[in-house]
């Protein structure tokens, strides 16, 4: 899986972060930056939630 970033649509409020931080990172500047691309083995759940918890629809999954 691929995790797609919306950049027009994301604020930053970092609540990817919160439910994936291993994978989701705002940094310094308030800009979202994905530590990988791929879904990490075990992170599927994660990031799902990361994904569907997203405010304003920034992050959709893909299939590789």
């Amino acid at each position: 899986m691929k995790i797609i970033v919306d950049r027009t649509k994301c604020t930053g409020l970092g609540i990817c972060e919160s439910l994936a931080p291993d994978v989701f990172e705002i940094n310094d500047d308030g800009e979202l930056v994905l530590k990988t691309e791929a879904v990490p083995d075990g992170q599927l759940a994660d990031v799902e939630s990361a994904v569907s918890g997203c405010p304003t629809e920034a992050l959709r999954l893909e299939q590789d």
